[in-house]
């Protein structure tokens, strides 16, 4: 209730979620992500790739509308190898961290874009979070989107300065996974990049969380089993209404 009214029947709930995550470890950072994208209460796509490119030493996982964090990020990726180019030096991840948050604050968060930054460069490891306002965070280890929570409460017990990358890998797995099992948004597979300052390693998937069971029942039915009860008709697309609109979220 708001004040003397009921307004609980009114409520269309809309649910889409996600799970990513990266933590530094002393080499280099680990990112992770979920695999499922979702439209309303559908799920869209089992194996959605959720860390994009920015440069070779740069990744970025992305949480919210697929087609914002998407074309955010290879809006992005573009203007980091337009940096080297001109400059003749590699990218840092404070300059594609920049790129992102001016961009995202000029829209005031109508470019639905939530995103974790990592990477390695000449200043060493590097981790971000980047709200889709604009406003940033630099920390040892990050979670966001839906499932963020359950994935937070698995680095916040299990987190120790100097971890190596076997250790920092089996975290992020951990997290990915807390978010899957307890977030309805999140699902399929964990996805895993690993940076380090002269390698990247993608693993994809790095573990299948979700496996998709056997059908129990036969679901095919003999032509006719659906009675037609009146007669066919073409209906003019200019009679046609749109009264409602999704789109896919990460």
């Amino acid at each position: 209730t708001v004040g003397n009214r009921n307004i609980s029947s009114g409520i269309n709930a809309e649910y889409g979620g996600t799970t990513i995550v990266g933590v530094i470890f002393n080499e280099g950072v680990v990112l992770g992500a979920d695999t499922r994208a979702t439209g309303g209460s559908i799920v869209c796509d089992l194996n959605c790739e959720k860390i994009h490119y920015i440069a070779d030493n740069v990744f970025c996982c992305g949480a919210g509308t697929a087609a914002d964090t998407e074309f955010t990020t290879r809006m992005v990726s573009s203007k980091m190898e337009l940096l080297k180019l001109r400059t003749g030096r590699e990218g840092r991840v404070i300059s594609a961290l920049r790129m992102l948050k001016q961009y995202l604050f000029r829209y005031q968060g109508y470019v639905s874009a939530a995103l974790v930054l990592g990477g390695v460069d000449v200043t060493g490891p590097a981790l971000y979070t980047v709200y889709p306002h604009g406003s940033t965070d630099k920390l040892p280890y990050v979670t966001m989107g839906s499932g963020s929570l359950a994935a937070m409460s698995v680095f916040e017990d299990g987190y120790k300065l100097g971890l190596d990358e076997e250790a920092a890998k089996k975290l992020v797995r951990d997290a990915i996974r807390a978010g899957i099992v307890n977030d309805l948004g999140s699902g399929s597979n964990v996805d895993i990049t690993v940076i380090k300052k002269d390698s990247v390693q993608q693993f994809r998937p790095y573990e299948v969380i979700c496996q998709k069971s056997e059908r129990q029942g036969d679901y095919t039915f003999p032509r006719g089993t659906t009675v037609v009860t009146g007669v066919t008709e073409m209906v003019p697309f200019s009679a046609l209404r749109v009264t409602d609109e999704e789109v896919m979220e990460l």
